[in-house]
Order: structure tokens, then sequence, then C-alpha cells
């Protein structure tokens, strides 16, 4: 019997997929629920599984769009998988017709011979398009495997004799990467987007997070990172400042009752926002946890749609990337982003004296259409306020209580 695989729907809003990579060929036998395809979408990227066993018929090419619920590939049940014995056989020896007696000829296994070499289908259609020999790659996958990453790698550091490598490598972007630069332009070209800055002492949350960090992870199974306290912050200001939380809809202004935090996170397919659903209704361990799950999700490419759809206001981290300072652009539709930066010891000049304190520069992109400078700046301030006086403005003077120990 012959089955058809079709395009799942990754979300209600998505119409059309692209392929972003056959991992089997044409003819191959598959195993039941063994991933076939990496596919992309606008929005989110997924795996295509064979839903049976059997010997597969690629039906589209790799770069190509198709509809959601369209036909990509059949397999062939009726068919057995092959056996080792057979596969042997016609690896170890052939024909030779060159005399008058029919001889078998043996095919020693040469250390070049890239069937003896472990690669991930990726890799391999790299390194074959490059013409590479497989024996010249250290894999770093599990038992001396070849990944993704050392073909990469291998292109850029690979040379000839007596000059250095040359060569260049031509990718097609990727789905969501290029919705990503659309968005991206349209936000530059579409908004009256300004950014203020403003700079937070961090000094009272590492002194919190020295004396719970421990208790907390021990209790909840979860870090007191950061992020709880920032994203708890801009919950507090977003109520002080609801234009903040408000975006354009046509001629109509939407002003949010709830506040659905988007994280920006970056994903193997580059940077991904998942969204804190509610985060109002959240503690610091209910943030913590709920950051944690979206990130592992996002870095595994297992996130959905769902999980990356809506979001009332966005906070960025280029912090852990080292960055001091930036201007971070709107995530459309929303009217507003908060960047967070790296925490830099600096002298400042606290009550008349000069002391050296964790210090961390923070940025609100904004939509000026929405938000005018008094909001902006005072949500900004809220942040400043919320940070560097944690136990009043975000424990209600009650850390223990707040932190669930």
């Amino acid at each position: 019997m012959t089955i058809e695989i079709k395009i799942p729907s990754p979300g209600e809003s998505i119409t059309e997929v692209e392929i972003a990579a056959w991992l089997v060929k044409d003819g191959d036998f598959v195993e039941k629920d063994q991933i076939i395809a990496e596919l992309d979408s606008d929005k989110a990227s997924l795996e295509l599984p064979a839903e049976e066993s059997g010997i597969i018929t690629l039906k589209a090419k790799e770069g190509a769009l198709i509809a959601v619920g369209e036909i990509v590939c059949l397999i062939d049940t009726s068919q057995a998988k092959p056996t080792m014995l057979a596969s042997k056989k016609s690896a170890v020896s052939k024909t030779d017709t060159s005399s008058e007696e029919t001889k078998t000829v043996e095919i020693k296994e040469d250390a070049t011979n890239k069937n003896t070499v472990k690669a991930s289908p990726i890799a391999k259609k790299i390194l074959d398009e490059k013409g590479i020999p497989y024996k010249k790659v250290q894999g770093s996958g599990t038992n001396g495997k070849i990944t993704k990453e050392d073909a990469i790698n291998a292109l850029n550091s690979m040379g000839s004799a007596g000059s250095g490598f040359r060569g260049e490598e031509r990718k097609k972007i990727s789905m969501l990467r290029r919705k990503v630069a659309e968005r991206l332009v349209a936000v530059k070209n579409q908004t009256a987007m300004l950014t203020t800055f403003n700079e937070v002492d961090m000094k009272a949350i590492f002194d919190l997070r020295k004396e719970y960090k421990e208790p907390f992870k021990e209790k909840h199974q979860v870090s007191l990172g950061f992020m709880s306290f920032f994203t708890l912050a801009v919950v507090r200001a977003l109520k002080m400042f609801p234009e903040v939380n408000s975006m354009l809809n046509g001629d109509q202004k939407i002003t949010y009752g709830f506040q659905d935090i988007s994280i920006a996170v970056s994903g193997p397919k580059g940077l991904m926002v998942p969204v804190i659903r509610n985060a109002e209704n959240l503690s610091f361990k209910g943030v913590e946890k709920e950051v944690k799950r979206l990130a592992i999700k996002a870095r595994e490419g297992k996130i959905t749609v769902d999980e990356m759809t809506g979001g009332t206001f966005t906070i960025t981290n280029g912090g852990v990337f080292g960055s001091m300072l930036s201007t971070p652009i709107i995530n459309p539709p929303q009217s507003g982003i908060l960047g967070m930066h790296n925490i830099i010891e600096r002298p400042v000049a606290i009550d008349s004296q000069v002391v050296i304190r964790p210090m961390m520069y923070v940025a609100l992109s904004y939509d000026h259409r929405v938000i005018d400078g008094r909001e902006s700046v005072g949500f900004l301030v809220a942040i400043k306020e919320a940070i560097e006086n944690p136990i009043s403005h975000l424990m209600d003077d009650n850390p223990m209580a707040a932190l669930e120990l």
C-alpha cells in the first residue's frame, strides 16, 4: 500500500511552508516516525516525520513552497527493509566481465570511502556539494559523527596547497529569516520609532540573588535569574503607563488590560520571540519556569506558532552576548520593547561618594505615534525604580513570601 504524506498545519494563520531540507533521498527506506524533512514557515520551523515504514518517493524539491495539506512524498509500505546480507554482498563484490571467465573482485574499503564515515544528512550534503573528503573533517557528534556545524567549519578552514581557502558558500535564506527581515524593514519604514535610555544600579538584585539563589533553586528546581525581576518590573510599569501596552490597528488604538510579555531568545533558525501569557498573574517562580520552558523549546526548534503569537510588549537581552548599549527594534504590531544590556562595574556617585556598582544600561524603543515622551520616559524610570528597589516595589517588603520560600 502507498500512503501520501501531506504538509501539516503549523498554525491557523499559516497557509504554506518551505522545504528547508530533505533528510532522506528518493528511494530510501524510512522507518515509522523517522524525521524525513525540516520545514520552515514565516513564524516557526517544524519537522516532518514518516507516518509509516517503507520506500519513500519525494514529490517536491528543497526550497519549494508547498501549501498546507499538499502531498510532498509517498511511502510504499509494501516494500520490506533491505537486509544486511544483501547490502554487504552488493558492497563487497562485483562481477568482472573483462575476461572469459566470470570472476568475483573484492572491493576493499578505502579510508576515503564516505560510506564508512558517519555524518548527518545535512553535513553529507554540504561536503558532497563542495567536494570535501569526509576523512578530512573532524566530527564532534556522538561517536565522532560529523554534524552540520562541523561541515560548515570545514568550509571556512580548509585550504589548498600554497594558499588559503578562498571558497564561498551560497545558501538560500530560510522562510522564517526572510519574514523576520521583512518585518524589521517594515518597522523602520512604517513607525515613528524613537529610543530613550537610562541606567540601572543592579546591586540590590545582586544582593537578593546572593542570599536567595540557592534556596530558590533547591525548592523550585529553577534558577533565580535577572529575567524574572525585569519581567515583573515591566508588568508594574505597564500598569502605571498603559499607553505603552497599546498598539495601532488601522485608525484605532487598542490598549490591553493584561500583560503578555514576549521574550526574545536566540534559536537555531535565528531570533524567536515566545510569549509569557498573563505575566501579571505570575510570581518570580512562575516567570522563571516559563522563561526556561520557552527558551528550551525555542532552542530545540520545538516552539509552536501559538507560543510565539500575540504579546503586548517585548523584552530583549543583548547583554548575554556582551552588548553594552543598543537601540532595539520594535516587535510589530507592539508599540514598545525594552532592551537589557551587559552589567559592568563602574564608578558612580551615591550620597556624594564615588563607589563601584554593577551598572546596566537599559533602552526603551517605542512608536511615537502611540506613546508620547512623558509615557516613555516615565515607563523607563519606573523600570529603574523597581530594579533598584525590588523589595519594596516587586516583593511587598517580604522577599521570602515573594520567592515562595
